[in-house]
């Protein structure tokens, strides 16, 4: 029933399986890879035929994890797979970034790339696997795709490369960088490194492209058994007369727009460049598919004329060499009442950075195929319409927006300290209010002046370039700080962030068949020399991180406490810890370990909350002096909560050292007093004083109370003489005691052994022999 066609090989340490003809049939090319228990389905369908009118390629690239494939059940109310995450979306650019150049101009037919994870075994990323099945799928399917390309990722351990490393490799090490090439050459880079040097980055590069070739060599094993008749294409007619009449025409318009530095200035006379042109071909009768291919036309005369004059003039379209840097303006503090702000302008390409902090109960939660995790650094970056002098769509991010942001994320995150060292969630925010050129770079810059400008003591900071690259057959040249024209003409969009130590994050997308390893080494040493000018320039703006946090951000305090001290912080139902919080305004989160994170912008709250923490787990010190309140007056004196959690009395004769009628007159409820420990017997039980210390500075005083006269010796009792009766009172303890009352004989009395203490007195006499009603406990009772 099935016309099953499989290949596998031993790749990473694993075996990959590539396989079709058994799922996903009426697909144009379904492939199921296996790496590991890891499964990922990817199927490919192109339409086949072009809607009319359309000159543009309608690729789209869907990727989706499965909760099953984990064994997980989605949260939410709705309990199923809905809107795309974020790391969806970002797998989704991975895939369709190194295919997307890969088919022929022309090719207008809208294809749909759908990759599924049905099955994950928490070790073999499925992103990866996914790229692999849908080149594989692609190659398969007959449409006319010049791959197949091959994907891999890498690691850096010990001064090793990994490939396909674990989750817990990647953590352990300094490196996680994705790779996608065709057999010649690489297509794609995807990175973050722990400042790392451009040889090693390079060397990372060319072991993953290794790795690469041996799964275009299974895909292909593969498409020699199960691939389908290849599409026949129209060949592409140049139209050459319509060309060389479009550059007589407006040829000189063009070059002459192309060397205008403003951007709004060239796009306005590239704009009636194009008017002219249209017009000429509609006066000559053109159909309206005529004249649109004749507009088509002006895109590739730009591109000739803009790349020849850099190829042979080494003239760039604003005028710069090749090597030089736009001029950079960086403020920090640009914004009064954030955490930390900076405004970067780099040439027209320009962002307002702002970094908040938070604690905490800020981070972001993120439920994906391993569970529930929790980020405590975010990056968000906006880019509004308005930015590139455009009307269009305002809202939610798109596709391009979480991509750019998560490219900034990867430059920072290497610098950041750790969540001990520095235990707060991080946000920062990236809005673009120009762009002509890399404001994913711009972030960066931006983002590192912001986080500085708020106190985070990152390692150092960071800097990044945009390069770009035209190549012409073995001419070519290599642009630092590429304009967004550059980037649309050019051959390559290469961005390099890192310190003044190495990289941090590197990311290039190729839109020809690759590069080779000479001009790929020699982008990165141009975009060194390019990151060391920019972090200059933002060294004159703020050269190291503020020694002080904004008086606007939240203080976080931190300490430690014994694990079997939790529960009592905590209380039942979180009775205590709800209670500080309310009384004390501040944030309070305590974890397993017993370390607690007190929070608040106002320095007091988090002092009071410390010490109310301090009073539930410290022990109370004899003849220290604390801060208590009046919890509960009884007849013989008051009871006083001092140090959080504990209670102790105060007697009536502790109040004063005049004598108290009615504690009362003296005392209320709720009332603030200071209290020295007298005594804390055997079963805790605290005596305190509230007369030996000055009740307005907290001050010990001089106990002016005389001191008890001791009694006197009364002597030997001697002999009690007769009884009342007349009779022998005998010896008092022992022998024979005597007939008793009734007659009868007592026997001898003998030792009573330990009786054990005697029933504590409810009530004992003050100095005069008056009855104050003091607890047995407070007066020391004896067995005598």
């Amino acid at each position: 029933m099935f016309d099953k066609k499989t290949v596998s090989i031993e790749w990473g340490g694993q075996t990959l399986t590539l396989e079709t003809g058994k799922v996903a049939r009426q697909a144009d090319g379904a492939i199921m890879a296996t790496l590991g228990e890891t499964v990922v389905l990817c199927a490919v369908t192109a339409a086949k035929s072009v809607k009319d009118g359309q000159d543009f390629f309608p690729l789209t690239v869907h990727y989706q994890e499965k909760y099953s494939a984990a064994g997980r059940i989605p949260g939410g109310f709705f309990k199923r797979e809905r809107g795309a995450t974020e790391k969806e979306t970002l797998v989704s650019r991975l895939i369709d970034r190194p295919i997307r150049p890969l088919f022929p101009e022309g090719f207008y037919n809208e294809i749909n790339a759908i990759a599924q994870v049905l099955s994950y075994d928490g070790e073999n990323e499925p992103d990866i696997l996914a790229m692999v099945a849908a080149s594989a799928a692609l190659t398969i399917s007959g449409v006319p795709f010049m791959g197949p390309i091959g994907a891999a990722r890498v690691g850096y351990v010990d001064g090793e490369y990994i490939l396909n490393p674990t989750d817990e490799q990647v953590a352990a090490g300094d490196l996680d960088l994705v790779v996608a090439a065709t057999h010649d050459a690489v297509m794609m880079v995807e990175s973050e490194a722990n400042e790392l040097s451009e040889e090693v980055m390079l060397g990372a590069v060319l072991f993953a492209h290794d790795a690469c070739k041996e799964v275009i060599k299974a895909i292909i094993k593969l498409a020699e058994q199960a691939a389908k008749e290849p599409w026949e294409i129209a060949s592409s007619d140049d139209n050459a007369k319509l060309k060389d009449k479009l550059k007589k025409l407006i040829g000189k318009d063009i070059a002459a727009a192309y060397k205008l530095t403003d951007k709004s200035a060239r796009s306005n006379a590239l704009n009636e460049a194009r008017a002219k042109a249209k017009e000429s071909f509609a006066a000559d009768g053109l159909s309206p598919q005529e004249v649109m291919a004749g507009i088509k036309l002006t895109k590739k005369l730009e591109a000739e004329i803009v790349r020849t004059a850099i190829l042979k003039d080494g003239k760039r379209i604003d005028g710069r060499t090749t090597t030089q840097i736009r001029p950079i303006v960086a403020e920090t503090h640009f914004l009064p009442r954030a955490h930390g702000s900076a405004l970067f302008t780099r040439g027209e390409t320009q962002t307002i950075a702002t970094a908040t902090l938070g604690t905490k109960d800020a981070e972001q939660m993120i439920d994906g195929l391993n569970g529930l995790s929790y980020q405590h650094f975010m990056l968000h970056y906006n880019f509004p319409p308005y930015s590139v002098g455009e009307v269009g769509r305002f809202g939610a991010p798109g596709r391009r927006e979480v991509g750019h942001g998560k490219l900034a994320w990867r430059a920072l995150h290497p610098v950041l300290p750790t969540k001990d060292e520095f235990p707060y969630t991080i946000r920062l925010t990236s809005d673009i209010t120009e762009s002509n050129g890399s404001s994913s770079m711009a972030s960066v810059c931006g983002g590192s002046l912001a986080m500085m400008d708020a106190g985070v003591p990152i390692k150092r900071p960071v800097s990044g370039i945009a390069m770009g690259l035209i190549l012409e057959g073995k001419d070519y040249a290599i642009l630092s700080d590429i304009l967004g024209d550059e980037d649309h003409l050019g051959d390559m969009d290469f961005k390099v962030a890192g310190t003044s130590e190495g990289i941090t994050t590197m990311q290039m997308d190729i839109k020809i068949a690759g590069i080779t390893r000479e001009i790929f080494e020699a982008a990165l040493n141009q975009a060194k020399e390019g990151r060391a000018h920019i972090l200059g320039e933002m060294n004159k703006a703020l050269g190291e991180t503020r020694s002080e946090l904004s008086a606007h951000a939240p203080r976080i305090e931190t300490m430690q406490i014994d694990k079997s001290k939790i529960r009592d912080v905590i209380g039942t139902g979180g009775k205590v810890i709800r209670e500080i919080v309310a009384t004390t305004g501040a944030k309070v989160d305590i974890d397993d370990e017993g370390v607690i994170k007190i929070s608040s912008s106002d320095v007091s709250q988090i002092e009071a909350a410390m010490n109310w923490i301090k009073g539930i787990v410290e022990e109370a010190e004899v003849g220290k002096i604390y801060n208590g309140k009046v919890v509960n007056l009884v007849d013989f004196g008051a009871f006083v909560n001092f140090m959080g959690g504990k209670d102790g009395l105060v007697h009536v004769s502790e109040i004063k050292n005049e004598r108290v009628e009615k504690v009362s007159d003296v005392l209320s409820e709720g009332q603030e007093v200071k209290v020295k420990v007298l005594e804390i017997d055997q079963r805790g039980k605290v005596r305190l004083s509230m007369r030996v210390v000055d009740q307005e500075t907290g001050a010990e005083l001089e106990d002016t109370r005389p001191a008890r006269e001791p009694r006197e010796d009364r002597g030997p009792r001697g002999d009690r003489g007769p009884r009342r009766d007349g009779g022998d009172r005998g010896p008092r303890r022992d022998g024979d005691r005597g007939p008793r009352r009734d007659g009868g004989d007592r026997g001898p009395r003998g030792d009573r052994g330990d009786r054990g203490p005697r029933r504590e007195r409810s009530e004992s006499k003050d100095e005069g022999g008056e009855d104050i009603g003091l607890p047995a406990f407070l007066t020391g009772g004896s067995d005598d």
